[in-house]
């Protein structure tokens, strides 16, 4: 089990802005004790993690681990949905941020989407208000698209595809967005809309 480092405390009291004194005065000890542990001379009570953690910001396990994860997108823009495709069963997750996901027993890793090319090309027509798509793909059980998906900046939509069926997909126009078809063997490509 690892324990908090002098050098992790040193790092996030600086990045809060905060001094020594101004720490110690948070979870009641003295300043020269947040310089003994910053120094590596000495280490927090397990006693006091807790309080230590919370007044830096942080949650208990990154402080033991100095992993410090950043919530780098608040706003939560679906726009910027992020992709997981498991390789065994074709499960598809989906996050507006990223994150740590795997099925199967398997770590899953983030699509990258590709701008379409010609083996690839996504045909889009507006018929009625919605969006008609179709793709020129194989669709045989070892070389298909496996889903279609319609991302606007508040909404997604995805159509599960299968082996030996037609790829037509309606999806109701609700503005600018983008287009994402998964093919099994080329990965992920994207077409704005």
């Amino acid at each position: 089990m690892s324990y908090v480092t002098g050098r992790t405390i040193k790092e996030l009291r600086e990045k809060r802005k905060i001094t020594q004194k101004e720490l110690a005065d948070k979870i009641n000890v003295s300043d020269k004790t947040i310089s003994k542990w910053e120094t590596g001379k000495g280490l927090p009570d397990v006693a006091i993690i807790e309080e230590l953690s919370k007044s830096l910001g942080i949650s208990i396990i990154e402080l033991l681990t100095g992993d410090l994860k950043e919530n780098e997108n608040p706003s939560g823009n679906i726009k910027r949905m992020h992709f997981y495709v498991c390789p065994i069963c074709g499960n598809i997750i989906t996050s507006v941020g990223q994150g740590s996901f795997s099925c199967c027993g398997v770590t899953l890793l983030e699509q990258e989407a590709e701008d379409y090319d010609d083996s690839h090309s996504i045909k889009l027509e507006t018929v009625d208000n919605e969006y008609y798509i179709t793709i020129d793909h194989p669709m045989s059980k070892v070389h298909y698209v496996s889903f279609i998906a319609y991302v606007t900046s508040n909404s997604s939509e995805i159509e599960k595809l299968y082996p030996e069926q037609d790829i037509s997909v309606r999806f109701r126009k609700k503005g600018h967005g983008i287009l994402y078809a998964y093919c099994n063997r080329h990965g992920m490509f994207k077409k704005l809309v």
